[in-house]
């Protein structure tokens, strides 16, 4: 079923190859990401207002700085905001690769947003439990601590599901980082309750739970914004772009995948082995369709570059002349050095 649908999909809007195509599809890619920057950074900002509302009644210091949290974090929307407007510049002949990569960079800074957090939350519950503080009409600050929670939670997973739609690592590690907003704006909530019921030390010992588990999220996102800077993917992506290549017809054998991430998009390196007694044109039409393949079955596959080497010959060895310049180092992750070795080899499309 699946496959007849793609064949009708195929038909009726027929993947380009065409270079200002696939510029169109990331510029349709960033421009999702920064709508949904704006929703959530709007949805923050009226959160944090209604909260600023209870404060100026209620006095409660410790609203207060959940409000002032709050507002502070809808701000990491300015980075991601530079960064996917920077991704939308073409490449160079400097930047060959364009300027995706200024997601991630703006990842590390969302990393660095929930660390400050952490260390705030910590600072403040360990000081609260030093100097503990009475809190007034505490029904209004739980209300405004389900606001907090229910405003930070929403943007959350508004966030992540764009994110992981379009790719965007940035993205998913700025909506964990509204989902731990939205934990300590529930601790408000429970250390109200806790105040209630004449526990002083409801505060601190909820903002110590807190700095907890925002940790845990700083955890999950710093090694999502670091996998993502030192090229790592799932190790299923790279089985489903060898599947690909090897179901296509004139391929007998596929060699070494490369595949990374550059901002929201992939990018895919891949080397496959015809027959021997094909043309150059005709090894060219297969890498052609293998590429063509690989852009309609991976998710999120931006580019391919797909290199065709002829079948190897008894006693003979194609790649000879590279043979010293990978003596000493193997790049190939379990593959054989005569597979890594034809990665230096020119693309058939020139």
């Amino acid at each position: 079923m699946s496959g007849w649908w793609h064949r009708v999909r195929h038909a009726i809007r027929p993947h380009s190859h065409d270079a200002a195509d696939q510029v169109d599809s990331a510029l349709e890619t960033s421009k999702e990401g920064m709508r949904a920057v704006w929703i959530s950074l709007a949805i923050l900002a009226l959160t944090a207002a209604l909260q600023a509302l209870v404060v100026v009644w209620s006095g409660s210091v410790a609203l207060l700085g959940d409000t002032l949290h709050n507002v502070a974090d809808a701000l990491t929307a300015v980075p991601l905001a530079i960064a996917f407007l920077i991704g939308r510049r073409p490449a160079t002949r400097r930047y060959t690769y364009g300027f995706g990569r200024a997601e991630d960079l703006a990842g590390i800074v969302i990393v660095g947003f929930i660390a400050a957090s952490a260390a705030v939350a910590g600072y403040e519950a360990v000081r609260r439990l030093l100097n503990p503080a009475d809190v007034d009409h505490l029904g209004a600050v739980a209300v405004a601590g389900i606001v907090g929670f229910a405003g930070n939670e929403l943007v959350a997973q508004y966030r992540i599901r764009v994110g992981r739609r379009i790719g965007s690592a940035a993205l998913v590690a700025d909506g964990l980082h509204a989902r731990t907003d939205g934990f300590t704006s529930l601790g408000v909530l429970v250390s109200a309750g806790g105040l209630a019921l004449g526990w002083r030390w409801a505060d601190p010992v909820v903002g110590l739970a807190i700095t907890a588990a925002i940790l845990v999220v700083l955890a999950g996102a710093a090694r999502q914004v670091y996998r993502r800077l030192m090229d790592a993917v799932d190790p299923e992506l790279v089985d489903k772009v060898e599947d690909t290549l090897r179901e296509t017809d004139g391929v007998l054998d596929v060699g070494a995948v490369k595949v990374r991430w550059i901002g929201h998009r992939l990018r895919a390196e891949c080397e496959i082995v015809v027959d021997a007694d094909l043309t150059l044109l005709a090894a060219h039409a297969v890498a052609v369709h293998a590429e063509h393949r690989l852009l309609h079955d991976v998710p999120k596959l931006g580019s391919a570059l797909v290199h065709a080497d002829p079948q190897p010959r008894a006693g003979h060895d194609h790649h000879e002349a590279l043979a010293h310049h990978h003596e000493r180092s193997s790049h190939g992750a379990g593959r054989p050095a005569r597979v890594e070795r034809r990665r230096h080899h020119h693309h058939p499309h020139g």
